[in-house]
């Protein structure tokens, strides 16, 4: 952190402190004000949050006005003695948290270029389901029956899940690595 910016982080620290002090005095204005300027912040902590987790800036402002919910449901938890940026982080934290369980993070495999990978299936579909199988079996553990169970016995991730006794986040997982060995191996068999 460069100094203008410690400064500007002590300044905020002091400021926010301040208004927070008088809020929970029952000071309307200093509360407007201390709401007013957390907006823009969190505004940016939410979306830098959301796209470091891949999930986009859409729901930022949900996000947003969820923290500021929860501040204010919670500002009496807040030790005026305390500083106030290490609680308003840990509110931001959780609440982005919730955000992205909510919003749910699925797996996604591209398959825009699986058409160059996996074999031909419209001329003879008995040899391109027997190379595949080949393929399939030369992938070992949790790989090898994610995609055998979702790929060649048309298991979806859940009925695979239950099966295989895995969360369905560790399937998705299992699938996607699964086809990026396969990619390589039939990439490898036509070099």
């Amino acid at each position: 952190m460069t100094g203008a910016n410690r400064l500007t982080a002590v300044a905020r620290e002091t400021e926010w402190s301040a208004w927070m002090r008088a809020a929970l005095s029952g000071d309307e204005a200093a509360y407007r004000a201390l709401l007013e300027a957390l907006a823009p912040a969190l505004r940016s902590l939410a979306r830098s949050g959301l796209a470091r987790a891949g999930a986009g800036n859409a729901d930022a402002e949900d996000v947003v006005q969820e923290i500021l919910l929860a501040i204010h449901l919670k500002r009496r938890t807040w030790m005026s003695d305390q500083p106030f940026m290490p609680w308003l982080n840990a509110i931001a934290r959780h609440k982005l948290i919730d955000a992205l369980r909510k919003k749910g993070r699925r797996g996604e495999v591209p398959i825009d270029d699986l058409a160059d990978v996996l074999p031909d299936t419209s001329e003879a579909p008995d040899a391109s389901h027997a190379e595949l199988t080949r393929l399939v079996g030369r992938l070992d553990g949790k790989s090898h029956a994610v995609v055998r169970a979702i790929s060649l016995d048309g298991a979806s991730v859940r009925e695979t899940a239950v099966k295989l006794g895995m969360s369905e986040g560790a399937v998705r997982v299992a699938l996607h690595r699964g086809l990026r060995k396969l990619a390589t191996l039939t990439r490898e068999a036509a070099a």
